[in-house]
């Protein structure tokens, strides 16, 4: 079985405990403005540009593999599940001393959900700790399966209003929320994730509503994810326009006073994640 892959980074200390391997999955159902990683987004493999290390020397066409200069990339990769452990494998000393583990994330992960399931079988034949990021936009019944072999869920809560939600993202938000009520009903360790935006979800009302349902939910932890550009570039390998250029980070008066609005409503926040 082959999935499309279109990174394993090594040595995250993010996205779970320890020292980890992240294998990034191609593909995703929502389309969000933010998106750090917009070559994730599509089933596709795409080829990319980087303008800055082309040397015109018109010998490319285009190919990846013709290119000289390494400014012609492509992103995404179809790999087997063998492929894919025996590359996670050269890290294992690092997993068994630290912790650490292998996280699922894409994209969206369990957009590829046979794939990612075969996948999380063979880390735990292994005994490798598993994680997943998900946006929660899936089939529940797919999510519930792929829990069965994951030792932690990083579950995003962008936009809780409906309408905006829809319209912005792409994104159900009444099967977004039924998926983690389904999970945390299955008693599996699920993070909510928060990404800070300005314009899109720091504002009162969305803040008080994602506390009020993760209270509801029983969860006792958060984690909030301030905005940054480092992805923007990305958008120009691929001739894609990125519509947040303009927007700034949030100040960290800013991200301070959301933090603090949820420790009071008894919630352990981390910012940045794991």
């Amino acid at each position: 079985m082959k999935g499309l892959v279109f990174n394993i980074q090594r040595y995250s200390l993010h996205d779970g405990d320890g020292i980890r391997t992240i294998v990034f999955l191609k593909g995703c159902p929502m389309h969000c403005p933010w998106c750090c990683n917009p070559e994730s987004q599509s089933f596709e493999i795409e080829k990319g540009k980087i303008n800055n290390l082309c040397i015109n020397c018109k010998t490319c066409s285009l190919d990846a593999y013709e290119c000289p200069s390494g400014a012609i990339v492509e992103f995404g990769k179809y790999m087997t599940v063998e492929e894919v452990l025996n590359e996670v494998q050269k890290d294992m000393i690092f997993y068994n001393t630290s912790g650490g583990g292998v996280t699922l994330s894409g994209g969206e992960a369990s957009a590829q959900p046979q794939f990612a399931l075969e996948l999380l079988k063979g880390l735990k034949k292994l005994g490798i700790n598993t994680a997943m990021e998900t946006c929660g936009q899936v089939a529940v019944n797919n999510l519930l399966e792929l829990s069965e072999y994951l030792d932690l869920i990083l579950f995003d809560l962008k936009i809780m209003n409906k309408q905006r939600s829809k319209e912005l993202l792409g994104a159900d938000i009444e099967l977004i929320k039924g998926n983690i009520k389904a999970l945390v009903g299955n008693n599996k360790k699920v993070i909510p994730r928060i990404p800070l935006i300005p314009g899109y979800t720091m504002d009162d009302e969305n803040i008080e509503e994602i506390i009020n349902f993760v209270k509801q939910l029983g969860l006792k932890e958060i984690h909030i994810l301030p905005f940054h550009q480092y992805g923007s570039k990305k958008y120009e390998y691929i001739g894609k326009e990125y519509e947040l250029k303009q927007i700034k980070p949030p100040s960290n008066q800013e991200v301070e006073g959301i933090k603090t609005k949820m420790e009071s409503q008894g919630l352990k926040v981390v910012i940045g994640g794991l």
